[in-house]
């Protein structure tokens, strides 16, 4: 029962001392990853998006002249 007990402590020491070299170099990598995200995700995304939102727009303006342009008159 001791040796089992011994393995168990052992494992558990593996366990934590991977768990902390990780945690360590999570601490270390995230600053880099928000720097990352700031620096080139975000405006990249910011770019698109407005992009997207002009051709929208213009879209949207198109479909409205279409529907001006081909509405029944009224009765």
């Amino acid at each position: 029962m001791t040796d089992f007990n011994r393995k168990v402590e052992e494992a558990s020491a593996r366990v934590s001392k991977t768990v902390a070299e990780a945690a360590e170099r999570l601490e270390k990598e995230i600053p880099e990853f928000i720097n990352y995200l700031n620096d080139e995700v975000v405006p990249a995304v910011r770019q698109h998006s407005t992009k997207a939102l002009r051709i929208a727009s213009a879209r949207l303006s198109e479909f409205a002249d279409y529907m001006e342009k081909h509405t029944p008159p009224r009765k």
